[in-house]
């Protein structure tokens, strides 16, 4: 399998967190979006929309969408939840993700750390979407483990890495004590490095 994207993107780093924890092996191909590296020629023969991650399956059939990516990686595995309810929760945190979470913690994040924008500068309504998204997690995580249960599932893989970077745009994790003990939960469970919520 070859997995297309960028390290810098959530959305990309959710995609090589689920390959990793499921043991899929797979070639790391960096693209830089902001390099024009999405609008060549060979990208868009992947992806017409042009956008990143990309998966190309070992039988040659491309798949994009990161949340598309989680599902289909994880298909069989412990990260989907065999319970038709408890499926349709992680799908829930999924839409939502894509719908309320990234287009304003990534959003903000984004135009701090590439487009050089101070965290005082951002729009103030974008700011308050996101810590609204945040304070939404925090709440969700207050009495449970992970998203879903108590085991983790490919909700808090796709929530985890914008979240998780959400301080870079100036969002509080140290006052979110839920979040930040949810964090490290996922670190454990997922063979990751511990995260600094002051960072």
């Amino acid at each position: 399998m070859h997995i297309y994207g960028d390290l810098g993107s959530g959305n990309c780093l959710k995609v090589k967190l689920i390959a990793d924890a499921t043991g899929m092996p797979y070639v790391w191909h960096e693209v830089l979006a902001r390099s024009g590296g999405t609008s060549t020629p060979e990208f868009l023969a992947l992806n017409p929309a042009g956008q990143m991650p990309v998966v190309v399956l070992d039988d040659g059939r491309p798949l994009a969408q990161s949340n598309a990516i989680l599902r289909y990686l994880a298909h069989g595995s412990r990260f989907i939840p065999s319970d038709r309810y408890a499926a349709a929760k992680v799908d829930e945190w999924l839409f939502w993700e894509q719908y309320s979470h990234e287009p304003t913690v990534a959003v903000a994040r984004a135009r701090v750390v590439y487009d050089k924008v101070a965290t005082a500068d951002l729009d103030p309504a974008l700011v308050a979407r996101a810590n609204k998204a945040l304070d939404r997690l925090e709440q969700a995580l207050a009495n449970q483990k992970f998203l879903v249960g108590d085991a983790v599932t490919i909700a808090d893989i796709a929530l985890l890495p914008y979240t998780r970077q959400s301080p870079q745009a100036g969002f509080d994790l140290i006052g979110r004590p839920a979040l930040t003990r949810w964090i490290a939960a996922c670190e454990q469970e997922l063979g990751l490095p511990a995260f600094s919520a002051g960072n």
